[in-house]
Formats: C-alpha cells, sequence, structure tokens
C-alpha cells in the first residue's frame, strides 16, 4: 500500500494477532495506523473476516475498502489451528477464562485410546457451541446468560473437522492440529475430546495459523505494521 486510493479500492491485510488482543482491538489499531499514514476519511470502511477470542493468537484477515466485500468469502474458508488440550479437568467456558470446575480420572488414557478418539472427530459431527459464546439466544449472547447463571437449552450443529493430528502427548497435555470448517468451535471440540475419552478436557493454548490459502507465516504483527506504516516526514 502506497497511497489512500488503494486502501480505499480495497486491501487484505494479515495480521498475527497477539495473545490477550481482542479482534476488534486489533481492528481499531490497524485503522487508526491506516488513517494517519494516508490521511484517510473518518469513517473509510475495514473490518476482519472470522473473530479470534482474546485467548487465541494467530491469523486475523483485516480488508479495508471495497474489499470489505469479501469478507463474507473470506470467512466461508477452512480454517486451521493449533493448540493444546488438557486433559482430566473441565472448565464452564472450555478454556481458560474461568477456573476449573470439575476434575475426572484419567489414569486409563493412553496414546492408543488419544489416537483412537481422534478418528470419531473426523468429518461431519454435531456440536454444541460453549455456552461461553458470543451466539445470540432470545437476542441476548450466550455469554451473557452464563454470566448471569442461566440456564440455556444449546442446541447442537453441524460443523466438519477435515483433519485432526496429534502432534504431542505429554499427559495431562495434548498437542494438535485441526482443520476444520466455518463455525467450528476449537472450545467445544475440546470439552467433547475429553467425554469421548470417558474424562475432561479443556483448551488452553489456541493458535489459527490459515483461513483457506492465507497463512499465518505471511502476516504481520500489529507492531511490525505499525513500524511499516508510520507516519514519515519524507518518502
Amino acid at each position: 500500500m502506497k497511497t489512500a486510493e488503494e486502501v480505499l479500492n480495497g486491501q487484505v491485510i494479515l495480521i498475527d494477532k497477539p495473545l490477550t488482543w481482542s479482534s476488534f482491538q486489533a481492528v481499531n489499531k490497524l485503522k487508526y495506523i491506516l488513517k494517519r499514514r494516508f490521511d484517510l476519511p473518518k469513517k473509510f470502511k475495514i473490518g476482519h473476516a472470522g473473530t479470534l477470542d482474546p485467548l487465541a493468537s494467530g491469523l486475523l484477515i483485516i480488508c479495508t475498502g471495497k474489499f470489505t466485500k469479501k469478507i463474507t468469502e473470506i470467512q466461508a474458508q477452512p480454517k486451521e489451528y493449533t493448540g493444546t488440550f488438557f486433559i482430566g479437568a473441565t472448565t464452564p467456558s472450555y478454556d481458560l477464562e474461568t477456573e476449573i470446575d470439575q476434575t475426572y480420572p484419567s489414569s486409563h488414557i493412553d496414546e492408543s485410546l488419544i489416537h483412537k478418539t481422534v478418528e470419531q472427530f473426523l468429518g461431519e459431527i454435531d456440536q454444541k457451541p460453549p455456552v461461553f459464546s458470543a451466539i445470540k439466544k432470545e437476542g441476548v449472547r450466550l455469554y451473557e446468560h452464563a454470566r448471569a447463571g442461566v440456564e440455556i437449552e444449546i442446541a447442537s450443529r453441524k460443523t466438519t473437522i477435515y483433519e485432526f493430528e496429534i502432534t504431542r502427548i505429554a499427559l495431562p497435555e495434548i498437542d494438535f492440529r485441526v482443520v476444520c470448517s466455518k463455525g467450528t468451535y476449537i472450545r467445544s471440540l475440546a470439552f467433547d475430546f475429553g467425554k469421548a475419552m470417558q474424562s475432561g478436557s479443556h483448551l488452553t493454548a489456541l493458535r489459527r495459523t490459515k483461513i483457506g490459502n492465507y497463512d499465518v507465516q505471511n502476516a504481520l504483527t500489529p507492531e511490525e505494521f505499525e513500524k511499516k506504516y508510520e507516519l514519515k516526514s519524507t518518502e
């Protein structure tokens, strides 16, 4: 990007979102940098193609200008994640957002059982979103119901796991790589995976590495992006 016109005509920007940052925070950071660098209109179009939770890092695709029309198309593409399951305990949010609420036996779990269980989750599966999610029911986001202590019945939905690979076993931790369809909750996969082994599990690390052909290896951190497009007195 060298001109305001290029930004407004449309750009696809790959950002490596840091841990603890919200997707909204990352978009706002880029919006500020681009407005300042290219003297853009106050309300120029910018948005992201798929939210990443603050407790997840990795690929966040940000579109500007006319390319914001591509967001729906990009969101529909398969996504690749890597991360870690912690076996033998669950949390209400299925990740580290909440404290452990229950522990389970895990001495029966071995490498053979882990790999056998993986096979159960390949292909189209039924999955319930976590109660701590942004999905709306009765006009209210599920996490708002959960934080208020209101029990809500959540319907399962179809999702597809194209690839599911175990990359490290060091119980109680299991590292994985997953390629999945739009709408898949890796937190729910963690919970269901533990349950399928007659135990419990929650997600302790998550990183999005790919969306379609877009790869986090080609992404910039917000800090790197700022350095690249910092306002200069001369060109």
